[in-house]
Order: C-alpha cells, then sequence, then structure tokens
C-alpha cells in the first residue's frame, strides 16, 4: 500500500482514484477544482479530501493527475498552491493528462530540480476503459520512477510501457490519436458508400471485420454509427484538442499528417454541426448530412 494523491476528478480521473483505492489497496487523497465532485468521491470510495493539490501532495509517494490541457497541469502543479509546493524529497508525480511532450519536459526538469520525480503517462481506452481498469498508459520519464509508479498505475491498467525519457508518453499518444483520426474517417466513408450503395451494412461489417479491414473503432462503434446514435465515449473537442497537440509537434519536428490535418478540419465541421459533445465517430454524420 501507497499513499497516493489523484488530482482531477472527470469523467476519467473520478474511476481510475477509485481504483487506487478499492483494487489497489492505497490511501488516497483527491483533490477536485469543484468540492463537491471530491466529496462525493471520498463518499463512494472511502478516501480523503483535500483544499488545493498542494495539502494533497504532502506527505504521499505518489501524486497522480489527469486534467484537461497544458495550461491545467501546470496550474496544478506549479501554480498558486501547486502539487510541486507539497511534495516530498523522492516522491513520483505521475501524470495522465494528454499534453504536449514540451510541458512534460519542462515539469520533469522541475520536479528533478526539486528533489522528485516525474512521469507522463497519458492514457488510451475513454471512459469505459477507465471504469472498467483496462487502460492503456504510455510513459516517458527515467526508469527508476517508472518502475517504482508501474506497480500503482497498474490498479487501472491493462498495458502499461514505458517509451523512452520525459515527454515519450506524450509522443506516444499522439501516434495513437494520428491512427484513430484516419481509422474513424476510414470506417465512417465505408460505412456511407455500403449506404449509398444499398448494402446492409451489418451484413458487410459482419463479412470484412473477419479479414485485414478489422479494427477497436470497428468492432465497437459500427452499430451507433450506422443508427446514427453519437453518445459513446470520447467526445469531439477532445479529440481536436489532442490532435492540435499533434499537429503542433509535427511542426516542429517536420512530420508530414495530411490526413490528421484533414480529419480535424471535418472534426471542424462536425461542431459547427453542433456535435461538440458527440463522440469521434461522429465523423459519420458529417457525410450523412
Amino acid at each position: 500500500m501507497a499513499k497516493v494523491a489523484f488530482l482531477g476528478l472527470g469523467v476519467m480521473g473520478f474511476p481510475m482514484a477509485g481504483h487506487l483505492a478499492k483494487k489497489g489497496g492505497h490511501d488516497v487523497t483527491v483533490f477536485n477544482r469543484t468540492e463537491a465532485k471530491a466529496k462525493a468521491w471520498a463518499e463512494k470510495f472511502g478516501g480523503k479530501t483535500a483544499p488545493t493539490p498542494q495539502v494533497a501532495a504532502q506527505g504521499q509517494d505518489f501524486v497522480m493527475a489527469c486534467v484537461g490541457n497544458d495550461n491545467d497541469v501546470r496550474a496544478i502543479t506549479i501554480g498558486e498552491g501547486g502539487a510541486f509546493s507539497g511534495m516530498k524529497k523522492g516522491a513520483i508525480f505521475v501524470d495522465h493528462t494528454t499534453a504536449s511532450a514540451e510541458v512534460a519536459r519542462e515539469l520533469d526538469a522541475e520536479a528533478n530540480k526539486r528533489g522528485f520525480k516525474f512521469v507522463d503517462a497519458p492514457v488510451s481506452g475513454g471512459q469505459a476503459g477507465a471504469e472498467n481498469g483496462v487502460l492503456t498508459v504510455m510513459c516517458g520519464g527515467s526508469e527508476d520512477a517508472y518502475a517504482s509508479a508501474e506497480p500503482v498505475i497498474a490498479a487501472y491498467a491493462r498495458m502499461c510501457k514505458r517509451l523512452g525519457e520525459a515527454g515519450s508518453g506524450q509522443l506516444t499518444k499522439m501516434v495513437n490519436q494520428i491512427c484513430i483520426a484516419g481509422l474513424v474517417e476510414g470506417l465512417s466513408e465505408g460505412i456511407h458508400f455500403a449506404k449509398k450503395a444499398g448494402l446492409d451494412v451489418q451484413a458487410v461489417i459482419d463479412t470484412i471485420s473477419k479479414g485485414a479491414a478489422q479494427s477497436w473503432q470497428m468492432e465497437n462503434r459500427y452499430k451507433t454509427m450506422n443508427e446514427g446514435k453519437f453518445d459513446f465515449g470520447f467526445a469531439v473537442e477532445w479529440m481536436r484538442k489532442d490532435l492540435s497537440i499533434c499537429l503542433a509537434e509535427s511542426r516542429r519536428n517536420g512530420a508530414s499528417l495530411p490526413v490528421t490535418a484533414l480529419v480535424d478540419a471535418f472534426y471542424s465541421e462536425v461542431e459547427k454541426m453542433g456535435g461538440k459533445r458527440w463522440d469521434t465517430s461522429s465523423l459519420l454524420a458529417r457525410l450523412q448530412r
């Protein structure tokens, strides 16, 4: 059992922190900007709450976080009342936010200056993965920091791997989102084409999903897509945030991402249709306008 703080109790953080307490058996303290959410978590899982990230981090072996973006990460770490000012020497901060590699490297350097460790550890698997404790966790940071953190992360991970030094986890999450963007657009176009061709979509998918076209998106999203239902998972506005990180990084490293840029533009159209909170499979709705 470890002493753990968890900062950020959104649709991902709430169940992740719960797994730390129940499945992992850790002593968990939580912080959330909306205090009522933290109290609701404590009532459900039996942990403690703290009024600031700094207070939450005091005396903890590990501090985990899952917030919105680079600015949010900076606010809860090095901002006023931030966790970094409360962490003890030798502790480890694990950031599950999908953010830039730049902020990961910045906070890794700051953590090392202060005598503790930092691991960037964005996740994939969505709300369902968080609730079921089967997330994929992509990590960057020193080997020793990762080795210490991995058994704690295991409370909500099906797959957890260190990909390199600080920032490598975030870069790997970018690869993940780049791949998903192209897959979802391809699946959307395939379903759209099948409908226009007068085919039975279910029969088509039942057939081609046994071959090279098979994907997680096809297996888990084609039925709801075919029914025009887009309330199942990762929201369009969150995907656009992630793709903006991918495209910004590509401008720095020289990678060519023409399909990613195109799909991001398509998601912009979905947002204009009122689909900011629709799930990412709603690319099909754009084709069927």
